[in-house]
């Protein structure tokens, strides 16, 4: 298991932080994902035998949530 944090753009609103933490969620591998607006940040623990740091930050990405 690992945890990792990065920041994160275009979060403007709790809404943004709950599609942000849904499309992680979504992801096999990913335990748990926390996401606050106020800080640009986005926190996960994921299972690195299933999913690495890199697929995560790229399904935010897709979903037009760009890394800081």
């Amino acid at each position: 298991m690992a945890k990792a944090s990065f920041k994160v753009t275009g979060m403007k609103c709790g809404g943004c932080e709950k599609t942000v933490r849904s499309i992680a969620d979504e992801l096999d591998g990913v335990l748990s994902c926390m996401a606050n607006v106020k800080e640009g940040l986005v926190e996960v623990e994921y299972d690195e035998g299933t999913i690495g740091l890199a697929d995560i930050q790229k399904a935010i990405v897709a979903k037009g949530f760009p890394l800081a």
